[in-house]
């Protein structure tokens, strides 16, 4: 059973890969990872703030209107609270491509096309094999325009891939009025893959202490559909490749996201809740399903479901939604 697949530009064992998160943050954990099957490991993001933080820049974006909202700075986290250093971080990459024979994907989370792009170039003679941008960002400013927060995404790409040449993915949300030309528009950046979708983790409010607090929820199998739906919708319309994240649970949803046209399947929730062997059961699962429906190899498989010969991808989500709300019964 050929499990291989190519993801920007890397040959993968396998589709599965363990996202950004807390499960890259020991060497000894993503060994296990690499042990239990893991194609390669995307290593928990190094923040934009964190860059920034002695520049005064941060500075100067928490205190903007903070009269008006005092309380909701509590919730920024103090530098002490990150894992660890700028400095630090390329260090473990470091360390993290000695130990293990799988690709070493870096992560930027960001916004600007500020001083934290060094830390791309940085981040590649660390040696990594690829970097991740996680471009989190949430336009709560109503004077900025759609089309300002479009090229803000398009320039931070371009402006990275202008300065390093390992291979660059880019981490949507999928808040776009059209996801389908936004990803054209990164793939004509310069973008080697999109991974869809980014999950918003949303702060919670303790009522008792009148603060705002943080509150993280794990991802459940029906978060999926969403950028599986995306990937079926713009598999063979781009030329960068495609990764699915978000909702990953079980063997059928890597067949599912591979089917759509996902090149790479990336889990975290899934892995966090049930450890790096999880991975063995997930690829056991998939070899099985193959074997049983006579599928010999992963590219065979790949977008065999997407929508990349239907005319016009709207009219076939139209039919799909109608049917979907026609086919609920009453049981009352």
């Amino acid at each position: 059973m050929d499990l291989t697949t190519s993801y920007m530009g890397l040959k993968l064992k396998n589709p599965i890969v363990p996202s950004a998160s807390p499960l890259s943050q020991k060497v000894d954990t993503v060994k296990q990872l690499e042990d239990a099957g893991a194609s390669a490991i995307i290593v928990y993001s190094l923040f934009e703030e964190q860059i920034n933080h002695e520049s005064g820049e941060l500075d100067h974006y928490l205190s903007y209107h903070a009269e008006s909202y005092a309380e909701a700075l509590n919730y920024f986290p103090e530098p002490e609270e990150f894992h660890l250093t700028p400095y630090q971080y390329l260090d473990h990459i470091a360390n993290l491509k000695k130990a293990v024979n799988i690709p070493v994907i870096g992560s930027l989370n960001g916004v600007s096309t500020g001083g934290w792009i060094k830390y791309a170039q940085n981040i590649e003679q660390a040696g990594a094999d690829a970097l991740e941008l996680n471009i989190y960002y949430i336009p709560a400013d109503s004077q900025v325009n759609s089309n300002d927060i479009e090229k803000m995404y398009v320039d931070v790409v371009k402006e990275i891939k202008n300065k390093i040449k390992i291979p660059v993915a880019v981490k949507l949300s999928p808040f776009f009025t059209s996801m389908s030309n936004m990803a054209k528009k990164l793939d004509e950046a310069g973008a080697d893959a999109l991974v869809l979708f980014n999950r918003f983790y949303q702060p919670d409010f303790d009522l008792e202490k009148l603060e705002v607090i943080p509150n993280l929820v794990l991802s459940t199998n029906w978060e999926m559909r969403l950028p599986l739906r995306w990937i079926a919708i713009l598999y063979g319309q781009i030329k960068a490749n495609l990764a699915l994240t978000s909702g990953v649970h079980s063997s059928e949803d890597v067949i599912k996201a591979v089917m759509a046209g996902a090149d790479a399947v990336q889990i975290a929730s899934e892995l966090l809740l049930k450890g790096p062997k999880r991975v063995t059961e997930l690829l056991k699962g998939v070899e099985d399903w193959m074997a049983e429906k006579e599928y010999e190899s992963i590219e065979q498989m790949k977008g065999s479901m997407s929508q990349k010969a239907v005319a016009e991808p709207a009219a076939f989500e139209r039919a799909n939604y109608m049917k979907m709300l026609n086919s609920y019964k009453l049981h009352w």
